[in-house]
């Protein structure tokens, strides 16, 4: 599989999603022009999950209304397992029944990929395996959100893993080396913080406040050198050659056309980007790790 540079995230499509968002998923319209613009600027993979509302349902209507249904790669998640403390039958039947509604909602025979949401659910490794052997999956992983399973990750037989990373975000360094060595698919998610790197500095709540002094650093680092933050973030992300693809949601059209720019750009020149890993501190989960904002 061949995956573009940008991946459309879909989350918005079902959720009122992000700490910068204030205007609410869009409409299902929206959604549909988003997709269609998505394929003209040269994105070949969606992705989604079943807890992300009904955005794969919004999905399957527009594929199929668009006639675009063999021109993307579909990635979709399978929701929590492991916190329904089920038996290791009930945990494979409720897999399975997952990934069927979502071929439904889609309106697909088969998903290109299939990660688990929690990445907890690693152990049931073995029945998206079965899936792929059924047919039902083409590629299966694990959707990362801490380092926790980064060592169990790396033992098993995954070809993807979607996981954080940004301008802010080094917790993940030494693992993306590792799994570009394996030849594992890396996808990106978070590349602006949910909202966090590019928000006005008063919207940003107290707990988080400590980012700030860098932010400003960074700021002034991409003003000398010309350009934007949003920019900065994105092609700091794309110079990491362990990265496969940048998942980016959006909620409009602009924003879309906006992110397609920034990636055409390409990546920093070799002494920004060295500069950027020396300005920017090892911040904790609290900081960096959005699950751990509502404890703030």
């Amino acid at each position: 599989m061949i995956f573009s540079k940008m991946q459309l995230g879909t989350a918005q499509f079902g959720l009122n999603y992000g700490v910068a968002n204030t205007a609410g998923k869009p409409s299902y319209e929206t959604a549909k022009d988003i997709i269609s613009a998505a394929y003209d600027g040269g994105i070949n993979t969606l992705d989604t999950a079943a807890a992300y509302g009904n955005s794969e349902e919004v999905i399957g209507r527009a594929l199929n209304e668009l006639n675009l249904q063999e021109k993307f790669q579909i990635i979709s998640k399978v929701p929590p397992v492991s916190s329904q403390h089920l038996s290791s039958s009930e945990a494979e039947k409720f897999i399975i029944n997952s990934v069927e509604k979502s071929l439904r909602r889609l309106q697909v025979d088969h998903l290109d990929i299939c990660l688990f949401h929690q990445e907890a659910d690693i152990k049931y490794m073995d029945v998206l395996n079965k899936l792929k052997l059924c047919g039902l999956i083409n590629g299966y992983g694990v959707s990362l959100d801490s380092t926790a399973y980064c060592q169990v990750a790396l033992a098993l037989d995954i070809g993807f893993i979607q996981l954080p990373y940004n301008i802010l975000d080094k917790r993940f360094d030494d693992f993306l080396l590792k799994a570009s060595a394996r030849n594992i698919k890396i996808f990106t998610r978070s590349v602006y913080l949910q909202g966090l790197l590019l928000m006005p500095e008063d919207r940003i709540k107290p707990f988080l406040q400590e980012i700030i002094p860098v932010r400003r650093k960074l700021n002034q680092l991409a003003k000398s050198s010309g350009i934007g933050m949003a920019e900065l973030c994105v092609r700091f992300v794309l110079s990491n050659q362990s990265v496969t693809s940048i998942l980016s949601g959006v909620d409009n059209l602009s924003q879309l056309q906006e992110n397609l720019k920034l990636i055409e750009k390409g990546i920093l020149p070799d002494n920004l980007y060295k500069e950027i890993n020396k300005t920017v501190p090892i911040y904790p989960e609290k900081i960096v790790r959005p699950t751990k904002w509502n404890e703030g």
